[in-house]
Formats: structure tokens, C-alpha cells, sequence
């Protein structure tokens, strides 16, 4: 009975200095996203390995969810605007599916870039690929490794992809991060001017921080965190 009491005590405590931990965490995370850094670092995961040296033979779109989603149309609209600078360039879409079905993800991707104005007769698949690494490997059998390519994808994901890509032999890597373009309107307003409830706490109409940019700066420090996880992993695996 004393054993049982004693572990009972045990886990209590550090379940409660595991909460604490949490509790830390979480405060420091808040505490950062009223910053610039959270952006920054996203940004860095987007451009430190993106660069464009060489005119691209292949376009490579990887896919990063289904159809539609935030990210496969915005990497969709980010290879149109590839294809169309490139215009000799074949386009590939990097996604698992069944290519027999036409309502799968990676043919209704090649919808999506034919309504984009990009001509079916350019538009190749990699259906096979369901990781980052797998990809690659895949796109060996369909690419010459010589010849230069251009990535599209997330910007969280960039650098891991172009890491993946040149360890497993693609020579000339060109990248192009999805980043989405903030709005240029003003979405500023004065919280007594619309009615309804006044209470006590104050107005938020002017805060476009509290309003927006905070939020935006926990979902980059999420997609940061995983992203630093999956580089690690890449890294030990000897996969980048």
C-alpha cells in the first residue's frame, strides 16, 4: 500500500511539473507572436534554400492536400505563374492518388492548372510519392537528374524539399515558396460606429495585431514547430 501511495505521489508531481511545463511553453509562445519573429522564422524556412539559377526544364507541383485546400491552390497558382514565365517547361504533378479516377487529387490538381490556362499535353504525374523523400526518389524515373528543376510548394516546407530533392541527386534545384500576399485594404474600424453592446473592455477596431496578426503568429509558430520536427528527422534518417 505505501508503494502505491508513494507512486501515486510520484506521478502526481510530475504530472504537475509536466502542466507547469506546458503552461511555460504556451506563455512564451504568446508572448512571441505579439513579434516580429514568428514571421521571420517562417520566412527563413521559405527562402533560405529558394532561389531560381536556372531556367527550369520540369516544373514540379507538390502536392500538400486535397481539392480543393489552402495549400494545393495556392501552389497551383504559383506553378500557373511558372509555367506561363517557363513556357518550354513540362509540369509535374507530385501527388498520391489513383490516376484511373477522375475526381482523385492529383487529376483534379490537373484540372486546376488547366483552367489556369497550362495545356494537359504539359502536365505529367508522380502518383506514387507519399512523402517528401518518396517523392524524390520518385521523380528520379521520370526526370534526368541533370536537368534543372523548379519546386512549388508551402514555404514551411521549402527548405526540407530542396534539401530532399539534392540529396538524393537532382543537380540544379530551383525553388518557388507559395507565400501568400497580404491584403491591401484597410480593415480598420470604429467599435460605437456599428452598435450594438457596449461593455467594458476595450476596443479592438484599431488593433489589426490583436485582431489578426497574433493569430497568424501562433499558426506560424505550429507549422514552425512541426517543420523543425520533420528537418530533425530528415536529418537523423540521412534523407537531406
Amino acid at each position: 500500500m505505501f508503494k502505491t501511495k508513494f507512486k501515486s505521489i510520484l506521478f502526481l508531481r510530475l504530472l504537475r511539473k509536466f502542466l507547469v511545463l506546458i503552461g511555460i511553453f504556451f506563455v512564451v509562445c504568446l508572448v512571441f507572436s505579439f513579434t516580429e519573429q514568428p514571421y521571420r522564422a517562417y520566412h527563413w524556412l521559405g527562402t533560405s534554400k529558394s532561389e531560381l539559377k536556372w531556367e527550369p526544364k520540369t516544373i514540379i507541383l507538390l502536392g500538400g492536400g486535397g481539392m480543393p485546400s489552402q495549400s494545393n491552390l495556392m501552389r497551383s497558382w504559383y506553378t500557373e505563374k511558372a509555367a506561363k514565365s517557363f513556357p518550354k517547361s513540362k509540369v509535374v504533378v507530385a501527388m498520391p492518388g489513383a490516376l484511373s479516377d477522375s475526381l482523385s487529387t492529383p487529376q483534379l490538381m490537373k484540372s486546376e492548372l488547366e483552367l489556369r490556362g497550362i495545356s494537359a499535353e504539359r502536365i505529367a504525374f508522380e502518383p506514387e510519392g507519399t512523402n517528401t523523400r518518396s517523392q524524390a526518389l520518385k521523380c528520379q524515373g521520370i526526370i534526368k537528374m541533370q536537368d534543372p528543376i523548379l519546386l512549388v510548394t508551402s514555404p514551411e516546407h521549402m527548405r526540407r524539399a530542396v534539401l530532399a530533392f539534392k540529396k538524393v541527386g537532382f543537380e540544379k534545384v530551383n525553388a518557388l515558396p507559395a507565400f501568400e500576399n497580404a491584403a491591401e485594404a484597410d480593415f480598420s474600424f470604429t467599435d460605437d460606429e456599428l452598435g450594438g453592446n457596449s461593455i467594458l473592455i476595450p476596443d479592438v477596431g484599431n488593433n489589426i495585431n490583436m485582431r489578426y496578426q497574433m493569430w497568424n503568429h501562433l499558426k506560424y509558430e505550429i507549422l514552425i514547430a512541426r517543420e523543425m520536427v520533420a528537418l530533425t528527422y530528415y536529418k537523423l534518417r540521412g534523407w537531406i
